[in-house]
């Protein structure tokens, strides 16, 4: 791949944009709206001037309700040799491509499963899809070039490339990323009206469960508006959940001890089932999910601080496996929860306190 046109410069569309662009591809950047591809462009994305001939591909990174009517133009423009399309949904903007008569020889439907709260040219970084899942959606018409040229993006992009049908990526988005988006949307709605005490109060659950909560509304209707149905199916089984849940939590409240039992009964089988479900998580590198002990440091909210602490678990020759900082209110300081193998904790502990820092249990 020499050339591309990207059309849709939003967090998508220029991310991957600047990823081919650091590896030597020509980039051409289109959008409905002007300024943006000038600011895509100002980012060292590619150049807002139009191509002057085909190019090798052409990446679709509008919304998907706009999928069909995009592509349609640029396949009869004759942009590109091969076209795909980026949208979170694959099996409805295919169907209606399918409608509109056109050969889908040259097309493949494609997903990268990434993103970011923010959206915008702005939000991008040639970094955003390094390691993560790009979903390819090749069907028996898919010409062979075309899916070589899919491939090739996703190499320059250094993400991983997954092969599945098109309907079957839309119900497993729904499950692992439409209905977290709304169930975080509804939580963080919860807080909107709530007592100022309760809102100081928040801590890292909250925090950990609305941060995607400030996702752009517009963007999160478009898409679900093309993935209704599958959606709607993992929300009805949460429903049942959440009936559930609530008849239990009413039976904690009863004077009838049978009724009590039943009812921690419901809530330990729901919580349990949620351990289960968290069990099948990929962790590091995609490996089964390991289990990790929390040193916990209070750190102060100072230029240096967690160089400084990273630079001293480094020293001890222990490696951090994930990190989470939770904010203390109203102090300039916090704690950092640093993830390790549970044989590393205890030396990694040891060590920060020689060098002075302060363990919290």
């Amino acid at each position: 791949m020499r050339t591309a046109v990207v059309i849709g410069t939003g967090l998508i569309g220029t991310s991957a944009a600047l990823a081919l662009a650091g590896r030597g591809v020509t980039v051409h950047l289109s959008d409905h709206d002007p300024s943006r591809a000038r600011t895509a462009a100002a980012l060292g994305a590619g150049t807002d001037e139009a191509p002057e001939g085909p190019v090798d591909l052409a990446i679709i990174a509008v919304p998907p309700t706009h999928v069909a009517a995009t592509l349609s133009a640029a396949m009869r423009d004759g942009v590109a040799r091969g076209y795909l399309d980026v949208a979170s949904v694959k099996g409805g903007p295919r169907r209606e491509l399918e409608a509109l008569g056109l050969d889908l020889a040259a097309y493949i439907g494609t997903h990268p499963m990434a993103g970011k709260e923010r959206s915008g040219p702005l939000a991008a970084t040639a970094d955003l899809f390094e390691g993560r899942p790009w979903v390819l959606t090749p069907t028996r018409d898919t010409d062979t070039e075309v899916l070589n040229l899919a491939l090739e993006l996703v190499a320059l992009c250094r993400a991983v490339p997954v092969v599945m049908d098109a309907d079957a990526h839309d119900r497993a988005v729904a499950l692992v990323s439409h209905t977290p988006q709304l169930i975080s949307s509804m939580v963080a709605a919860r807080l909107e009206e709530a007592d100022e005490t309760a809102v100081r109060l928040c801590g890292q659950g909250i925090r950990d469960v609305t941060r995607i909560a400030a996702s752009d509304p517009g963007m999160w209707v478009e898409i679900l508006s093309a993935n209704p149905g599958p959606v709607a199916d993992v929300l009805a089984g949460v429903a049942a959940d959440l009936g559930e849940t609530v008849e239990a939590l009413r039976a904690l409240q009863s004077a009838d001890a049978d009724k009590r039992r039943g009812g921690a009964a419901g809530i330990e089988d729901v919580l349990r089932r949620g351990n289960a479900g968290r069990v099948r998580v990929p962790g590091k590198h995609g490996a089964a999910p390991a289990t990790y002990e929390i040193v916990a440091v209070l750190i102060s909210d100072q230029p240096g601080e967690l160089a400084r602490i990273f630079a001293d678990a480094g020293r001890a020759g222990v490696n951090v496996e994930d990190v989470r900082i939770e904010h203390a209110t109203g102090q300039q300081a916090g704690l950092v929860q640093l993830m390790v193998v549970p044989s590393a904790a205890p030396v990694l502990s040891a060590a920060l306190r020689e060098r002075g820092w302060s363990i919290r249990q």
